[in-house]
């Protein structure tokens, strides 16, 4: 949802008045309420526990923030992810990261997730092109009520994990549903299926 705004905002007028209001992020100067319900913060809540086991299992230096933007350089769009895995090694690379939680460069970044609400066409078309330029290795769209379009879920609608994976310039898409254990190019060992993801938020 468009929040009617009387002009559009820079990413450094939205980080100073809604930097630590977690409902909203910005997209080409356009202040966008995300709309999260309790399910929503759910669901995302129990894949950040799974990917953290696995970080720890691992020994990996991966760790996912409570609070971070990620800002597009170059355009007036501050994006908010669910869950956002970090790879800490790479953190003496960004200019803001001393100053505030604010990710500027896709090498910094291992994992995005995001949890379909209503604005469920950014999550699907505008953020996989934006995460695709950025050079985001994996990106999940978990849609856990089945609600985006046709296109993306095809027919009937169903719940559905589609899992990115970045292949050169351009995302390779697979879809998981019901009992399908999802693949991971990060988290090559991670064993969990697409139903235990959306019973979270039942």
């Amino acid at each position: 949802m468009t929040i009617s705004a009387s002009k559009l905002l820079t990413v450094d007028e939205f980080i100073n008045s809604y930097g630590d209001n977690e409902h909203y992020e910005l997209i080409d100067g356009e202040l966008i309420d995300m709309e999260p319900t309790g399910a929503h913060e759910q669901v995302a809540a129990f894949i950040g526990r799974k990917l953290n086991v696995e970080i720890d299992r691992l020994g990996v230096p991966y760790f996912i923030p409570y609070r971070c933007l990620i800002k597009v350089l170059g355009t007036q769009t501050a994006f908010r992810p669910d869950v956002l895995v970090i790879d800490q090694t790479q953190l003496g690379n960004e200019p803001l990261w001393q100053q505030e939680p604010v990710i500027t460069s896709g090498a910094s970044i291992q994992l995005i997730v995001e949890v379909v609400s209503t604005n469920w066409q950014n999550d699907y078309a505008r953020k996989v092109e934006d995460y695709a330029v950025l050079g985001i290795p994996e990106y999940w769209i978990v849609d856990y009520l089945g609600i985006g379009g046709r296109e993306y879920l095809g027919k009937p609608k169903q719940p559905t994990i589609t899992i990115c994976t970045l292949v050169e310039d351009e995302y390779q898409k697979r879809l998981f549903r019901n009992d399908d254990l999802l693949v991971s190019s990060i988290f090559l060992e991670l064993q969990l299926t697409a139903q235990k993801v959306f019973a979270a938020g039942q």
